[in-house]
């Protein structure tokens, strides 16, 4: 038979419940972990939730990040911006030294 576990999902003051259905075995892994973390069941299934909901979101924020950073490479590199005064001449100056140092 499967046990029931309820829980607090936030620390405020209004609290939301949240129920999971547990084997014994799986109740049994979690409540010994929380005895060595020193901490209830709950709060431990809480910890372990919300750093396990950090990663996720973490790891997709990144991945999002990603995506839109070679979306922004690949049209500045299909439509470039073109340089403007102070580039054209920053250009000209690095092509003079290069040509003085050939010499």
């Amino acid at each position: 038979m499967e046990q029931s576990l309820i829980y607090p999902l936030t620390k405020n003051s209004k609290q939301e419940l949240l129920e999971a259905s547990l084997s014994p075995e799986e109740k049994e892994l979690l409540q010994s972990a929380a005895n060595l973390e020193g901490i209830t069941i709950t709060d431990f299934v809480i910890r372990s939730a919300e750093e396990k909901a950090h990663q996720i979101m973490e790891k997709y924020q990144i991945i999002n990040l990603n995506l839109q950073d070679s979306q922004a490479l690949a049209e500045s590199l299909i439509n470039p911006i073109p340089p403007n005064q102070r580039m054209l001449k920053l250009a000209q100056l690095y092509q003079q030294e290069m040509e003085q140092n050939e010499t």
